[in-house]
Protein backbone atom coordinates (compact mmCIF):
# COMPACT_ATOMS: atom_id res chain seq x y z
CA UNK A 1 0.00 0.00 0.00
CA UNK A 2 1.79 3.26 -0.75
CA UNK A 3 1.17 6.72 0.28
CA UNK A 4 -0.55 6.26 3.77
CA UNK A 5 -0.74 9.76 5.16
CA UNK A 6 -2.94 9.69 8.37
CA UNK A 7 -2.98 7.94 12.05
CA UNK A 8 -6.84 7.74 13.11
CA UNK A 9 -7.31 5.85 16.34
CA UNK A 10 -11.05 4.65 15.71
CA UNK A 11 -12.24 3.78 19.08
CA UNK A 12 -11.90 6.41 22.27
CA UNK A 13 -14.41 6.61 25.04
CA UNK A 14 -15.06 9.61 27.14
CA UNK A 15 -15.85 9.62 30.57
CA UNK A 16 -19.21 10.35 28.98
CA UNK A 17 -19.35 6.35 28.60
CA UNK A 18 -20.45 4.56 31.49
CA UNK A 19 -16.65 3.16 31.92
CA UNK A 20 -14.73 6.14 30.62
CA UNK A 21 -12.05 7.98 32.52
CA UNK A 22 -11.26 10.08 29.68
CA UNK A 23 -12.53 13.61 29.91
CA UNK A 24 -12.80 15.92 26.64
CA UNK A 25 -10.56 18.22 27.41
CA UNK A 26 -7.53 15.27 27.64
CA UNK A 27 -8.37 13.56 24.00
CA UNK A 28 -6.61 15.67 22.00
CA UNK A 29 -3.89 16.64 24.36
CA UNK A 30 -2.91 12.70 24.35
CA UNK A 31 -3.53 12.09 21.17
CA UNK A 32 -0.87 14.71 19.57
CA UNK A 33 1.16 12.98 22.44
CA UNK A 34 0.92 9.10 20.64
CA UNK A 35 1.51 11.15 16.93
CA UNK A 36 -2.39 10.65 15.90
CA UNK A 37 -3.39 13.08 13.09
CA UNK A 38 -6.79 12.33 14.49
CA UNK A 39 -9.07 10.16 16.19
CA UNK A 40 -12.99 8.74 16.67
CA UNK A 41 -14.68 9.35 19.44
CA UNK A 42 -17.14 6.41 20.10
CA UNK A 43 -18.86 6.53 23.16
CA UNK A 44 -21.68 3.88 24.47
CA UNK A 45 -25.11 4.40 23.01
CA UNK A 46 -24.53 8.12 22.90
CA UNK A 47 -23.42 10.63 20.31
CA UNK A 48 -23.74 14.23 22.38
CA UNK A 49 -20.10 14.65 23.19
CA UNK A 50 -18.81 13.23 19.94
CA UNK A 51 -21.13 15.71 17.51
CA UNK A 52 -20.00 18.49 20.11
CA UNK A 53 -16.17 18.19 19.91
CA UNK A 54 -16.32 17.40 16.36
CA UNK A 55 -18.27 20.67 15.76
CA UNK A 56 -15.83 23.05 18.16
CA UNK A 57 -12.61 21.51 18.09
CA UNK A 58 -10.98 23.20 14.74
CA UNK A 59 -7.07 22.11 14.85
CA UNK A 60 -7.43 18.49 15.33
CA UNK A 61 -9.64 15.77 13.49
CA UNK A 62 -12.24 14.15 15.34
CA UNK A 63 -14.70 11.52 13.29
CA UNK A 64 -18.44 11.73 15.68
CA UNK A 65 -19.13 7.90 16.41
CA UNK A 66 -20.74 5.70 18.86
CA UNK A 67 -20.15 2.09 19.92
CA UNK A 68 -24.28 0.83 19.77
CA UNK A 69 -24.81 -1.77 21.99
CA UNK A 70 -26.69 -4.52 19.77
CA UNK A 71 -28.76 -7.51 21.38
CA UNK A 72 -25.46 -9.42 19.72
CA UNK A 73 -22.60 -7.18 20.35
CA UNK A 74 -21.35 -3.90 19.75
CA UNK A 75 -21.26 -2.38 16.24
CA UNK A 76 -18.96 1.37 15.67
CA UNK A 77 -21.14 3.75 13.94
CA UNK A 78 -18.87 5.92 11.72
CA UNK A 79 -19.56 9.50 10.78
CA UNK A 80 -23.04 9.82 11.85
CA UNK A 81 -25.37 12.91 13.12
CA UNK A 82 -27.83 10.85 15.44
CA UNK A 83 -27.78 8.32 17.73
CA UNK A 84 -28.45 4.82 17.16
CA UNK A 85 -30.69 3.09 19.34
CA UNK A 86 -29.67 -0.37 21.87
CA UNK A 87 -30.82 -3.68 22.01
CA UNK A 88 -31.64 -3.56 18.31
CA UNK A 89 -31.00 -6.76 15.83
CA UNK A 90 -27.17 -6.90 14.51
CA UNK A 91 -28.97 -6.06 10.80
CA UNK A 92 -31.36 -3.64 12.36
CA UNK A 93 -28.23 -1.61 13.79
CA UNK A 94 -26.51 -1.93 10.80
CA UNK A 95 -29.49 -0.43 8.69
CA UNK A 96 -29.88 2.68 10.95
CA UNK A 97 -25.86 3.22 10.75
CA UNK A 98 -26.26 2.85 6.53
CA UNK A 99 -29.64 5.16 6.88
CA UNK A 100 -27.59 7.74 8.56
CA UNK A 101 -25.19 7.91 6.03
CA UNK A 102 -22.35 5.95 8.85
CA UNK A 103 -19.76 3.23 8.07
CA UNK A 104 -20.47 -0.27 10.47
CA UNK A 105 -17.85 -1.27 11.68
CA UNK A 106 -17.57 -4.75 13.86
CA UNK A 107 -15.69 -3.97 16.80
CA UNK A 108 -13.32 -6.29 18.70
CA UNK A 109 -15.29 -9.55 17.15
CA UNK A 110 -13.59 -12.24 18.93
CA UNK A 111 -12.32 -10.37 22.05
CA UNK A 112 -13.71 -12.27 25.34
CA UNK A 113 -15.23 -10.44 28.21
CA UNK A 114 -16.19 -8.08 25.70
CA UNK A 115 -19.74 -7.31 23.95
CA UNK A 116 -18.59 -9.48 20.85
CA UNK A 117 -20.11 -10.59 17.63
CA UNK A 118 -18.20 -13.51 16.47
CA UNK A 119 -19.86 -15.32 13.41
CA UNK A 120 -22.69 -12.93 13.38
CA UNK A 121 -20.33 -10.61 10.90
CA UNK A 122 -21.60 -10.20 8.00
CA UNK A 123 -20.64 -8.75 4.39
CA UNK A 124 -23.27 -5.78 6.40
CA UNK A 125 -20.37 -4.23 7.67
CA UNK A 126 -18.20 -1.65 6.08
CA UNK A 127 -15.07 -3.11 8.32
CA UNK A 128 -13.62 -5.38 11.12
CA UNK A 129 -12.31 -3.97 13.68
CA UNK A 130 -8.76 -6.21 13.42
CA UNK A 131 -6.88 -4.66 16.00
CA UNK A 132 -8.50 -3.56 19.55
CA UNK A 133 -5.36 -2.65 22.03
CA UNK A 134 -7.65 -3.63 24.93
CA UNK A 135 -8.98 -7.12 23.90
CA UNK A 136 -8.26 -10.30 25.60
CA UNK A 137 -6.37 -12.36 24.56
CA UNK A 138 -4.72 -10.03 22.78
CA UNK A 139 -2.99 -12.34 19.68
CA UNK A 140 -5.88 -14.38 19.37
CA UNK A 141 -8.29 -11.09 19.49
CA UNK A 142 -6.48 -10.17 16.13
CA UNK A 143 -6.02 -13.29 14.84
CA UNK A 144 -9.23 -14.51 14.90
CA UNK A 145 -10.80 -10.87 13.72
CA UNK A 146 -8.53 -10.62 10.63
CA UNK A 147 -9.68 -14.15 9.58
CA UNK A 148 -13.38 -12.73 9.72
CA UNK A 149 -12.29 -9.93 7.91
CA UNK A 150 -10.15 -11.94 5.42
CA UNK A 151 -13.01 -14.36 5.04
CA UNK A 152 -15.69 -11.76 4.39
CA UNK A 153 -13.38 -9.64 2.16
CA UNK A 154 -13.84 -6.50 4.28
CA UNK A 155 -11.37 -3.52 5.22
CA UNK A 156 -9.23 -4.13 8.38
CA UNK A 157 -8.89 -1.07 10.65
CA UNK A 158 -7.93 -0.85 14.48
CA UNK A 159 -8.64 1.36 17.68
CA UNK A 160 -7.59 1.21 20.56
CA UNK A 161 -10.90 0.86 22.93
CA UNK A 162 -9.56 3.91 25.21
CA UNK A 163 -11.12 4.53 28.49
CA UNK A 164 -7.89 5.87 30.05
CA UNK A 165 -6.04 8.98 28.59
CA UNK A 166 -2.68 7.19 28.01
CA UNK A 167 -4.56 4.28 26.23
CA UNK A 168 -4.85 6.85 23.44
CA UNK A 169 -2.99 5.71 20.21
CA UNK A 170 -1.53 2.08 21.14
CA UNK A 171 -4.01 0.83 17.96
CA UNK A 172 -4.75 2.90 15.24
CA UNK A 173 -5.52 2.92 11.17
CA UNK A 174 -3.50 4.11 8.75
CA UNK A 175 -5.43 5.64 5.95
CA UNK A 176 -4.54 6.17 2.51
CA UNK A 177 -6.27 10.10 2.61
CA UNK A 178 -6.27 13.38 3.12
CA UNK A 179 -7.09 14.82 6.80
CA UNK A 180 -10.46 15.35 6.07
CA UNK A 181 -13.61 13.45 7.76
CA UNK A 182 -15.46 12.78 4.17
CA UNK A 183 -12.13 11.19 2.43
CA UNK A 184 -10.95 9.23 5.32
CA UNK A 185 -14.33 7.54 5.43
CA UNK A 186 -14.44 6.87 2.03
CA UNK A 187 -10.71 5.82 2.22
CA UNK A 188 -11.85 3.22 4.89
CA UNK A 189 -14.79 2.28 2.84
CA UNK A 190 -12.58 1.25 -0.31
CA UNK A 191 -10.33 -0.70 2.09
CA UNK A 192 -7.34 1.87 1.65
CA UNK A 193 -6.54 1.74 5.15
CA UNK A 194 -4.26 -0.69 7.26
CA UNK A 195 -4.72 -1.83 11.49
CA UNK A 196 -1.78 -1.19 13.60
CA UNK A 197 -1.55 -1.79 17.22
CA UNK A 198 -0.57 -3.47 20.13
CA UNK A 199 -2.05 -4.29 23.43
CA UNK A 200 -2.73 -2.11 26.56
CA UNK A 201 0.09 -2.55 28.76
CA UNK A 202 -0.79 -4.69 31.94
CA UNK A 203 0.56 -1.67 34.01
CA UNK A 204 -1.57 0.55 32.47
CA UNK A 205 -4.64 -1.29 32.55
CA UNK A 206 -4.02 -1.60 36.26
CA UNK A 207 -4.24 1.85 36.85
CA UNK A 208 -7.33 2.71 34.73
CA UNK A 209 -8.67 -0.16 36.89
CA UNK A 210 -8.11 1.92 40.56
CA UNK A 211 -8.74 4.96 38.76
CA UNK A 212 -12.02 3.31 38.36
CA UNK A 213 -12.80 2.34 41.44
CA UNK A 214 -11.35 5.26 42.68
CA UNK A 215 -13.83 7.88 40.65
CA UNK A 216 -16.76 5.62 41.64
CA UNK A 217 -16.64 6.79 44.95
CA UNK A 218 -17.24 9.97 46.23
CA UNK A 219 -17.35 12.04 49.85
CA UNK A 220 -21.15 10.67 49.79
CA UNK A 221 -20.09 7.23 49.54
CA UNK A 222 -20.62 4.79 45.83
CA UNK A 223 -21.98 6.22 42.91
CA UNK A 224 -23.46 3.79 40.39
CA UNK A 225 -21.74 3.55 37.10
CA UNK A 226 -25.11 4.86 34.86
CA UNK A 227 -24.12 8.15 37.30
CA UNK A 228 -20.40 8.12 36.54
CA UNK A 229 -20.22 11.05 33.70
CA UNK A 230 -20.98 13.17 37.48
CA UNK A 231 -17.21 12.39 37.64
CA UNK A 232 -16.58 14.67 34.13
CA UNK A 233 -16.55 18.05 34.09
CA UNK A 234 -18.68 20.19 32.97
CA UNK A 235 -18.67 20.12 28.84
Amino acid sequence: MKNLKVKIDLHIHTCYSYDGLIKPEELVFYARKAGLNGIAITDHDRIDVALKMAKEVKDFLIIPGIEVSSLNGHIIGLNIQEPVSKNLSVEETVDKIHALGGLAIACHPKAVLKASLGQRTSRKFDAVEVVNASAFPFKRSVKKAREIAINLGLPQVAGSDAHYAPEIGLAYTLVEAELDIDDVVEAISKGLCEPVGEAIPLTTRLKRELLSIKSNFSSKGFLSRPNHERLCNPF
